[in-house]
This record gives structure tokens, sequence and C-alpha cells, in this order.
């Protein structure tokens, strides 16, 4: 904001609407991100979760309708906003400040995915990308990349779609908006297991290295294996290093857990990986897993490669 800025406008130039906070004013959370990379989906899981979810909404509209929903007893609010606003988009940052000046909690869902996989997503739906213009559509995802960049640096949940087909979407959202029984926020823990060869999983907090283990491959018995079985497991958890990197590493995550707990982190994933992502990442992460579980965390264990593609 520039020194001659109007505090009585947003950057766009539309003067800010009085702002009537209810006395019982709802959750609210932002739902936007890249094009593509699921946004309408996210709308259709969290409205069956029971938010109030409103699609394609100007930032500007957006104390209105805390006001309105507030009123009429709604305690979560979901809106959809993302770069079909036009120049309206420029504002939602400041629209973000105002709604949580005024004591609303308010949190953002940014989905986000690979370009190469947005491109096929808008291809197989014959559909252009918002920004494309005359161009192709990667020049639009770049465009849009570009003005997205403040919001996702912004955003309290990243969540990558690349990988993930309707019902792992839905897990991974139901998981990131989940609250316990006392209406409070649960910080979700998703310890996935992965192979090095196929990549590492873009949206890991935490990436654990455990290459240095015993590697069941060149045992031939436990070679058609994975780390689920339990020949496999005891081989991977009894090899030189494994209970000391087991403790270790569990004391470490539950300091940085604790601690995301107290800055209001809903989620958090950790990767493990080995050389193919069957052996010893998968005993690891189950290990890992059950450690953090036992210490109070709601935890779910999910092994990317342990199926050969």
């Amino acid at each position: 904001m520039t020194d001659d800025a109007d505090p009585q406008t947003y950057p766009s130039g539309i003067p800010k609407p009085v702002f009537d906070v209810p006395p019982d004013a709802p959750e609210v959370m932002i739902v936007t991100g890249m094009s593509g990379a699921g946004r309408t989906r996210a709308a259709a899981v969290l409205a069956d979760l029971g938010w109030y979810v409103v699609d394609n909404l100007p930032p500007q509209m957006l104390t209105e309708l805390v006001s309105m929903v507030g009123r009429n007893a709604k305690r979560r609010l979901a809106a959809v906003v993302d770069v079909r606003g036009g120049e309206f988009f420029q504002d939602l940052g400041a629209v973000i400040d105002d709604i949580a000046a005024g004591g609303v909690g308010v949190s953002m869902l940014y989905l986000d995915a690979d370009d190469s996989v947005l491109v096929s997503r808008f291809e197989e739906a014959r559909r252009p990308h918002p920004l494309q213009g005359n161009g192709t559509i990667l020049e639009g995802i770049a465009r849009e990349r570009l003005q997205m960049k403040a919001v996702r640096d912004r955003a309290d949940h990243v969540v990558d779609t690349s990988g993930l087909n309707l019902h792992q979407l839905r897990d991974r959202l139901v998981a990131t908006v989940a609250r316990d029984s006392d209406g409070e926020a649960v910080l979700h823990v998703n310890v996935q297991s992965f192979g090095f060869k196929h990549g590492v999983p873009s949206d890991a907090d935490f990436v654990a290295d455990v290459r240095f283990l015993d590697n069941p491959h060149w045992i031939p018995e436990l070679r058609p294996l994975t780390g689920l079985d339990q020949a496999v497991s005891e081989h991977v958890l009894a090899s030189e290093g494994a209970p000391e990197f087991l403790e270790g590493y569990v004391n470490v995550l539950a300091t940085a857990l604790q601690r995301y707990r107290v800055h209001d982190k809903h989620s958090v994933t950790i990767a493990i990986g080995c050389t193919g992502g069957r052996h010893r990442s998968v005993a690891m992460s189950e290990a890992i897993g059950k450690n953090l579980a036992e210490r109070g965390y709601s935890v779910r264990v999910t092994h990317r490669d342990r199926t050969p593609a």
C-alpha cells in the first residue's frame, strides 16, 4: 500500500463496506488456487461436511456475506475465490485482513498441481484456461501462477492434487478441516512412504531418507514382499541404526508438531523415502505412524509407491 492510498477503499479502488461483525461470527475458509487443481471438488466436499459454500464470489462481498451467514446461525462459511474474478481478485488479501481485524477466524486453502497435470486436465475437459486468451494453456497457467504467488505465500493449507484421485482428495480435505469433539482444530499427521526414484512428494513438510538401512530387496525371500509384511518390517526395524533413528526422529517430530499446534497449523505431511518405496520406507513409515499415534496425534499412513507401476 502506498502512502497516499485511501484506507476507505480496496487496492482496486472499490469502497470498503461497513463490516457488521455478528455476535456469533462464522468460521471462514477461503478456497483458492490454480484453475484445474480441484477447487470445484473441494467446494463439494466442504458442502458435504456442512459448510455453507459460495463459488466464484468477488472478494469485496465477503464481509457482507460473513455478516449475513452469522445472523442465520451458520457457523462455517467457505468461499471459492480465484482469478475468474478478474480485476476484483486483487483485493483478496486486503479483504482477508479486514475480516481478521474484525475478530473473525479466517483461513485459506490453496489447491495446486503440476503444470503438466493442469494442461492434461484442461485438455481432457476441452475447456480453455481462464487466462489463456489467444495463447496456449501453458501461457495461461504461467500468467495465473504469477498472479497467485502472493496468495499462495499466505495460505494456511497448501494441497498438491497432482497425484490425487477424487477419493484421495476428499480424504486430504477432510483431514484438513476436521475438528475434535470440543470443536478445536485437530492436527492431522500424514505419514507417507515413497521411492526417491519416483520423485519426492511435492507437498511434504518433512522428508527423511532411510536408504542407510539394510535393503530387503537383496534378500530373495523378502524381495517380493513389502514393508507391510511382518518379515520385512522386522528385518528393517532390526537393522543397524534403525532403532536409534526411529526414536530420535519421532522425538524431533513431536517437538515440531507441538509447536505447530501452538501456531494453529492443521495438517502436516511427513515423507519417508527409500530407493523404490516398497520396503524400508514402508516399514519405517508404519513404525513412525504408530509411535506418533501413541502420543495422541491423529495419524494417517499411506504408501505411494508400494505397488509397482
